[in-house]
């Protein structure tokens, strides 16, 4: 197997961003945005989807996070679409529900080369820290599309907004981390198409 890896740097007026990704690591590096609640969803993103995650981010903090947590999502789906090459050998396909205490939220998605988002999440206006709940969907979005993922997230229970996008993120770790993994009994790209890259 290749070293699956790549390293993005993504500078406009908004925001200064450095990163870098392992799809075949253990959680490790340090992720710091300057928004408190979103570092500590990028650290279960990377425990749980068993992902090398350094991230170093600066945005303008001062009109929101908004700018910050979108222009993040947009550098790890480009980084994912580095990493995975030609996605030769993948499972390409994931899948995962998890629960956080009375929250559960599932995840499926697909590593087509086609980028779609559909977040039936329901989410209450409202902020955790300098967070606004809306921002989850934000980022899932830059994500999908950076990374040309075809992503579906549910949330399914839950009535602590802390609780739901914490679910939110670890099932979206879990359906990555199969969906990269790579399969023994496949010889090729899984695609009749030949390719899945775009």
């Amino acid at each position: 197997m290749s070293d699956r890896r790549a390293e993005i740097t993504r500078r406009t007026h908004e925001t200064d961003i450095t990163l870098a990704l392992g799809l075949d690591g253990t959680g490790a590096g340090t992720r710091t945005t300057g928004v408190g609640f979103f570092d500590h969803m990028l650290d279960l993103l990377a425990r749980h989807g068993r992902l090398d995650l350094q991230a170093d981010v600066r945005g303008d903090l001062q009109t929101g996070a908004h700018h910050t947590v979108e222009d993040t999502g947009i550098a790890l789906g480009q980084a994912l679409h580095e990493a995975l090459g030609d996605r030769s050998g993948i499972y390409r396909y994931g899948h995962a529900v998890v629960p956080m205490d009375e929250a559960r939220a599932s995840c499926t998605l697909d590593i087509s080369g086609r980028p779609y988002c559909a977040f039936d999440a329901g989410l209450p206006p409202g902020a955790i820290g300098n967070f606004e709940h809306e921002l989850a969907e934000e980022f899932f979005r830059a994500v999908s599309s950076a990374a040309r993922l075809t992503l579906h997230l549910r949330v399914e229970a839950g009535t602590n907004v802390h609780h739901i996008i914490e679910a939110l993120f670890k099932a979206f770790a879990r359906a990555l981390r199969a969906a990269v993994a790579i399969d023994p009994t496949e010889t090729g790209v899984p695609s009749t198409k030949g390719t899945l890259t775009g």
